[in-house]
């Protein structure tokens, strides 16, 4: 890769990490939120949901944005709404103000993050694109393993204010390097309407899915939590028959067919979908049960966010197979969830969880290298924007899946009893993306044979 080609890797795995950074960092601050801004105990998870629900329902239609307007000039738009809305949450003045800041955050998340993963596609040579991969992967895996750690430290040092001001002189440094490194609008595709309906259908379905898993992790009983799962499958069967007729469809049916495309979605949502509620539950079991401080429990993390960082950098520079990686992937986030639930209800057993750190993280790592390499190593110029807001859409949702029944069992019995069932769903969620990765038979049915690595070439190692 020339210089230049490295200066703007830089620039779009920075951008990703503070993305996914922000989905995460919120929550070990949460309490000070609370406190400073008079929120109401039922309100206050709002600070992260309207984040995660508009990110999640506008990603899609931000790749295909990025596609249409050119994913250099979207990338940069996206990350000037992004930093300034930071800057409006590190000012805020009342609940209202914080929650409305974090939903213009995360509509400025949704346009950056597709656009930074189809400059990366763009800009890298083909036999430097597998390595990219794995430094972008690390970057989003990184960004969201951090938070757990920065968030307590920064709280407790400097105040929960700066748990977004800290974006800003990162956003103000990446603006003025994507504009002295990749000018110009970038690829674009020739001038057409965008799928105003399909894009309402998908952002609608995705957007009140979202939500409605928040509201059953909160209250699964409770029928407000029911009726928006029951619209969000209105919205998407909507979604559905507006794409059939659809002249030019949000997603287009080829995108659906090419190799890889499926399972690597499939693999993002089962990736997020067990890692999210293993950590959660981790964060709950050392601050409640071993009652450690925030700053203090945060100590724990660096081993998975290194491990994370690790197992992306070594999937990145291995062969292009990745039914393997996957395999390995899953198979370390099982082996240390496993290790979680050997966790005692006393004592702080650092070597274990140490241990399940490592094993759970290196597993993060290489499996997120291979599912975004799958998710879009096949895909045309044409629909990177879209696969790549597809992938990440997908990985939201895993998140919003496995807190959405994580959650209710970890809060229904006696703690100990709780976090190991939390583990235990989190350990069947990995298994199951496992299976559904790995299996000849389901990757045939796909039509996913044969897989196509980050060169464009078949693989030949599988």
């Amino acid at each position: 890769m020339t210089g230049n080609s490295w200066l703007s890797l830089t620039v779009v795995c920075v951008a990703q990490f503070v993305v996914v950074l922000d989905a995460t960092i919120v929550t070990t601050a949460l309490p000070a939120i609370g406190r400073d801004l008079g929120f109401a105990p039922a309100a206050l998870t709002w600070v992260v949901t309207a984040y995660t629900i508009v990110l999640a329902g506008l990603l899609i239609l931000g790749g295909r944005i990025a596609d249409l307007a050119g994913s250099r000039r979207l990338f940069r738009i996206g990350l000037f709404v992004f930093t300034t809305a930071s800057l409006g949450c590190a000012l805020a003045w009342s609940p209202g103000a914080l929650i409305g800041a974090r939903l213009v955050q995360g509509a400025g998340a949704a346009l950056l993050s597709p656009a930074a993963l189809a400059v990366l596609t763009e800009l890298m040579p083909p036999q430097s694109r597998r390595k990219a991969l794995g430094w972008w992967t690390a970057a989003a895996a990184g960004g969201g393993a951090s938070g757990w750690l920065l968030g307590g430290v920064v709280t407790e040092l400097a105040g929960w204010r700066w748990v977004f001001a800290v974006n800003v002189p990162i956003g103000v440094a990446g603006l003025l390097a994507a504009f002295a490194v990749m000018p110009g609008r970038g690829a674009v595709l020739a001038r057409r309407p965008l799928d105003v309906p399909g894009a309402a259908a998908a952002t609608t379905g995705i957007a009140v899915l979202t939500l409605a898993l928040a509201q059953l992790a909160a209250a699964p009983a409770h029928w407000s939590g029911w009726t928006l799962l029951t619209a969000s499958l209105i919205a998407f069967t909507w979604f559905v028959r507006v794409e059939r007729r659809a002249a030019r469809p949000l997603i287009p049916g080829r995108l659906i067919r090419t190799p890889g495309v499926v399972v690597g979605n499939v693999t993002a949502a089962a990736l997020t979908g067990s890692t999210s509620p293993a950590t959660i539950t981790v964060t709950l079991y050392v601050q409640q049960t071993l009652h450690l401080s925030p700053a203090r429990a945060a100590l724990l993390y660096p081993a998975f966010n290194l491990a994370v960082i690790g197992g992306s950098l070594l999937s990145g520079r291995a062969a292009d197979a990745v039914r393997p990686l996957l395999l390995a992937g899953f198979g370390g986030i099982v082996g240390g969830i496993v290790l979680l639930l050997a966790l005692p209800a006393d004592g702080v057993p650092v070597a274990l969880l140490l241990s399940a750190f490592v094993a759970m993280g290196t597993g993060l790592g290489v499996a997120s290298v291979a599912s975004t390499t799958a998710g879009t190593a096949a895909v045309p110029e044409a629909d990177r924007g879209v696969a790549a807001g597809l992938l990440n859409s997908t990985a939201q949702l895993g998140t919003a899946l496995g807190l959405a029944v994580a959650t209710p069992l970890v809060a229904s019995t006696a703690p100990m009893t709780g976090y190991r069932l939390g583990f235990a769903v989190a350990g069947l969620v990995a298994l199951a993306g496992a299976v559904g990765a790995c299996s000849g038979q389901v990757r045939a049915r796909l039509g996913l044979l044969p897989a196509r690595s980050a060169t464009g070439q078949p693989e030949g190692s599988e």
